[in-house]
């Protein structure tokens, strides 16, 4: 048995060094697998040691072997409640509901960590091999009962909103440790509670924070992206020409120049795909020079940036704005001749940074804000959209998602005065774009 502790180890130690060493978004859910991963190694390293103390009772002191037991026993309470942490971050970000059961869970492992310490604990010798028995060892029982309790209710409850391969990932997992807990409560002396905790581990790891399943979906992300910026509105360039050859026959030259460097900005700025963040002033001057442009073609559009200066080296996604500028254009100002206001707009709050798209336009048609608000609560089960009036919504929330964590994304809200807003929150972060 201790050879097997020893590969569960090796295995589980591996799996860290790969986890540990890859570039990642740090999100509450990455955080919490870290933690998660640490916190197994631990318990696995106990349970080697008490696998070898438990059964040498004669030669290892008592007070050793109980103290080490009770580190055991503290570890795997430690381990199962960051599963039910692990399985509830992960539902909160995938159906936008608050974590409703947090107090108890946190509750119990205080008690139960104090029922580590205080509680007698008593050894069983068997002709098969010797184990922990007795109140201490039913803590492990009691905390793995409940806190597969809490999962279940939280996989049973939010099972539609959940993305089917996040709900086989926890599923597997739930049933892996349920199977071995059983075995292990119907055979005391097997000692396999360590197995349980590595294959639930597992399961997540190569199911939903493996490095490469992350990195494929960057991948994903980056081509929707490329595709995006190919698909800028023809119209909008061929529109643009027949402007500048207009502005050409009634201005002269200066006009026609000013007009053409800001084309050339605009597509400058737009083509820089090789990196996923940049500035908030690269990000800008796109805007600004998009912006000047559809000015000149609609003379009654009125549009303004609103930026403090020391913002201007945030960090943000690459071509989050000139999308939902575009939509605010076409389906909001349009039907009122681009006659109107658009308003871009920076804030810092804390440790957010908020982007703002401000139009006084026509505002939502009858019942599509519910389904743009689906869209984006819903955005991962939604597949990438490369056509369609909300090709640039779902990829600018699919890429937040992605580069700055679950917690952040793109909303829309309706103004009082008429039009709508697009509110993006993004983590406050600045330095050299990437």
């Amino acid at each position: 048995m201790l050879r097997m502790e020893i590969a569960l180890i090796l295995v589980l130690g591996f799996v860290a060094y790969i986890y540990y060493s890859a570039e990642r978004t740090q999100t509450a859910l990455h955080r919490t697998f870290s933690v998660l991963l640490a916190a197994a190694l631990v318990h696995l390293v106990f349970d080697a040691l008490t696998l070898y103390t438990v059964n040498h009772l004669d030669t290892v002191p008592r007070l050793l072997n109980d103290a080490l037991h009770r580190v055991f026993v503290g570890t795997m309470v430690l381990v199962v409640f960051l599963f039910y942490q692990y399985i509830a971050i992960l539902v909160e970000e995938e159906t936008g509901k608050p974590r409703r059961l947090d107090i108890a869970a946190r509750v119990f492992l205080a008690a139960a960590e104090v029922g580590v310490l205080v509680l007698p604990v008593h050894y069983a010798q068997t002709p098969l091999g010797n184990y922990s028995d007795g109140i201490h060892a039913d803590v492990c029982y009691v905390s793995v009962a409940f806190y597969l309790l809490l999962c279940v209710g939280l996989l049973a409850g939010n099972w539609k909103s959940i993305h089917a391969k996040k709900r086989f990932a926890i599923g597997a997992a739930l049933g892996i440790e349920l199977s071995v807990s059983l075995l292990q409560g119907l055979h005391p002396t097997w000692l396999i509670s360590g197995m349980g905790i590595t294959l639930m581990t597992l399961a997540f790891y190569l199911t939903l924070e493996n490095p490469d399943i992350l990195r494929s979906e960057l991948t994903e992300q980056k081509m929707s992206m490329l595709y995006l910026k190919s698909q800028v509105n023809p119209h909008f360039l061929y529109n643009t020409l027949d402007t500048i050859r207009i502005q050409a026959q009634l201005n002269g030259d200066e006009k026609v120049a000013q007009l053409l460097m800001r084309l050339v900005s605009f597509f400058r700025h737009s083509v820089k795909v090789d990196r996923s963040m940049v500035t908030l002033d690269e990000e800008l001057e796109l805007i600004e020079a998009y912006l000047d442009l559809m000015c000149v073609r609609y003379p009654k559009l009125k549009c303004s940036v609103d930026v403090a200066p020391e913002l201007y080296e945030a960090q943000v996604p690459n071509f989050i704005l000139q999308p939902l500028v575009e939509n605010s254009l076409l389906h909001g100002l349009k039907n009122r001749g681009y006659c109107g206001e658009l308003h871009v707009a920076a804030e810092k709050k804390g440790e957010c940074l908020t982007l703002l798209v401000e139009d006084s336009g026509s505002g939502f048609a009858e019942g599509k804000k519910q389904k743009i608000d689906d869209m984006l609560r819903h955005y991962v089960t939604w597949e990438p959209k490369l056509t369609g009036n909300s090709i640039g919504v779902l990829n600018v929330q699919k890429r937040i998602k992605l580069l700055c964590g679950k917690a952040y994304g793109l909303s829309y809200e309706e103004n009082e005065l008429g039009g709508v807003t697009a509110r993006i929150t993004l983590p406050w972060r600045q330095g050299v774009s990437e």
